[in-house]
Formats: C-alpha cells, structure tokens, sequence
C-alpha cells in the first residue's frame, strides 16, 4: 500500500492528500495538520485528492474535521476536488448534528421535586395493580360461568409444578424450623422444667404461622419468580400480543391456570409442612429433652384444635393469591429485552414476600379482633 500524505501549500491555500487511507496504514492526525496551518487563511481553502487511492472512514473523517475548522474560522471550503462518493458522505454526516456528550451533569432534583416524582412512580403502580387484579376478577367471573379460555392440560402442569414438584423443599425447610422452634423453646423451658411444653411452642407456631409463612416464601421465591420469567419471555418474544391478535384473554390463558394451581395447592402444602414441623420438634424433644414419643403427641394433640389449623388454612389460601398476583404481574408488565425479565423475577420475589408479611401481619391482628 502506498503511504498516504497530506501537503498544505500555503500560498495557494491548497491542501493535496495522497495515498492509501485504509485500516493497516498509519494516516496523518488532523491536529498534525492544523498546527501546519500556520500563515492565517481567509477566502477558500481548496483540497486534492487527484493522487488519493483507496479510502475508508478515517479519511472522511479527516476530511469531516478539516470541514468543521474551517467553519470555525469563517473559511469556504471547497469540496469540488474529493471523488464524488466522499462529498456524498461528508454530506449526510453534515446534515445529522453530532449529538452532546452522554456525560453531561444532570442538574440534582429538590426534595420536592424527588418527593414528587416518587409520588407520581407509586400512583401509577398502584393504579397498574389495582387495573390488573380487575382483569383477574373479571377472569375468576368468567372462569365461574364456565366461559374462560384456557387448556385444562394447563391446569394440570401448574398444579404438578407447584405442588408434587415442591415437596422437596418443602420438607426441607420444614423439618429445619421445626427443630429450630423446638431447640429455641426447649433452652428456656428447661431452665422452669416446663419442657414438655415444647410440643405445644412448636404445634401451634407451625399450624398457626410458620408453616403457611415459610411454605408462602419457598413458592413466592420458587414458582412466583418462575411465572414472572415465564410470562416475561413470552412477552419479549411477542407470544402475549399473538394472543390478544387471535382474540384469547392472556389473563385468561396464561395468569388464571397459575392462580388456581397456588390457590389449590398452597393449602395442601402448609398442611403437609405443619406436621413435618412438628415431626422436627418430635426429634429435637426425644433426643435432647428426654420426652417419649407418646408425651410429645400427646401434649401436641391437646395444645391443637381445628381453629388453629382454620386459621393457617386460611393464611395459605391468601398467600397463594399473593404469589400468585405478583409473579403474573411482573410477568405479563415487563419490557420486551433479556434484563427486563431478570428484573420482572426479582420484583416478583420481593413483591411476593412482602405482601406476605404483610397480610399475615393483618390477618395475625384480625384474628386477635374476632377472638380466632
């Protein structure tokens, strides 16, 4: 390739390029060039370009620089002696104005104006909430008179994938708090003598709160962020508006067998998690407190009435609607790019718990009202 030039002739206020101006050879530096513009030019500056060979980008970008300070200084430049498919370049780049620099210093906001801002963001989120449980209402009527469209085959998928398929972690977790009531309970009560008490510490904690609590948590943090990442995908590849373009609900297809699926086996698991908590606080009352197995069913037997699983019964069924809501929603309201739909399973977890923690703390109050 040949070396490519650049000579400015002063007294003919000429500037004449020459050579290969593509990737692989060293091209001169504009500001090499402007420094060597040391007698003050006024009129026309002209350019040559009868010896300049092959050409890419970085000698429009030359030209483009050279073009800019001649503006500057109030100088024409006279473009007539580029091939003609540069001028064509160098005049599209002209006609879009070079944008500002993304780094500008954003001014900071008062306090009322931040106060306001986050006013308006929690305005319209409650108001999308409040618009999507309506759609969910509207579909539960629809579902009740037998004329909501989804596949039965469906249903039956969400109730496998969020009740046999979370037994696993369901036990785990607890048989794991059900110790833990157990040991905690058993350090204080030994002190009094009172340990057979631990049997009803632990039978009322898990039938009453822990076991519908912990069971609402594992499925808000397992099937909540998987229905949001579901209904996500399905949003970024344009799957929803194929529904609504056919003329299908998506709240009824997608977001109805969900719901039904955690409010129908959300029971089932805090009832199977109670008793696996009060096996836990079986071992921890045999092993360590010299309880027989007999004593502590016995005393748990006693400490229990139907009221108190009533109430964890129903703790459950509103915790599944919660999930529920929460993991659907984030879905089918998250953008259409790949961060959106980690972001649409983060804000279902975290929605999903603390809407969790915050019924059972409404629920726990009314329950103390009506004397439950």
């Amino acid at each position: 390739m040949k070396p490519c030039t650049v000579e400015f002739l002063a007294d003919k206020n000429l500037i004449i390029v020459a050579g290969d101006w593509v990737m692989g050879n060293v091209t001169p530096n504009f500001m090499s060039v402007r420094h060597s513009l040391a007698a003050p030019l006024s009129g026309e500056l002209n350019i040559q370009a009868d010896a300049l060979k092959s050409w890419d980008s970085r000698f429009v970008l030359f030209v483009y620089e050279l073009q800019t300070y001649c503006q500057e200084k109030g100088i024409t430049f006279n473009l007539s002696g580029l091939p003609a498919s540069a001028q064509g370049l160098l005049k599209q780049v002209s006609a879009f104005p070079v944008r500002e620099s993304g780094n500008k210093q954003i001014p900071p906001k008062s306090f009322a104006a931040s106060i306001g801002v986050k006013t308006q963001a929690l305005v319209h989120q409650s108001t999308d909430v409040f618009n999507f449980v309506g759609e969910v209402c509207l579909s539960l009527s629809r579902f009740v008179r037998g004329k909501a469209s989804f596949r039965q085959q469906d249903l039956w998928l969400m109730i496998q994938d969020c009740g046999p398929n979370a037994l696993g972690i369901v036990t785990l977790i607890s048989v794991l708090v059900g110790l833990i009531l157990a040991f905690v309970g058993a350090m204080q009560l030994k002190i009094f003598g009172a340990q057979i008490y631990v049997a009803n510490l632990v039978g009322l904690g898990m039938v009453r709160e822990m076991g519908a609590m912990m069971t609402a948590i594992i499925m808000a943090g397992r099937t909540g962020a998987s229905y949001a990442s579901q209904l996500g995908s399905m949003q970024v590849n344009e799957e929803i508006d194929a529904l609504k373009t056919l003329g299908i609900s998506p709240i009824d297809f997608l977001v109805l067998p969900r719901l039904i699926a955690l409010v129908l086996m959300l029971p089932l698991l805090c009832i199977y998690a109670d008793f696996l908590g009060i096996l836990g606080g079986l071992l921890v009352s045999v092993t360590l407190l010299d309880i027989s197995v007999m004593e502590y069913v016995v005393q748990t037997k006693s400490a229990l009435q139907l009221g108190d699983f009533a109430t964890g019964l129903i703790k459950s069924s509103v915790f599944g609607v919660l999930v529920a809501i929460s993991g659907c929603m984030s879905g089918m309201r998250s953008g259409r790019s790949s961060s959106s739909v980690g972001d649409a399973a983060t804000s279902a977890v975290v929605a999903g718990i603390v809407s969790i923690v915050i019924a059972d703390a409404s629920l726990t109050v009314i329950y103390q009202i009506i004397g439950l």
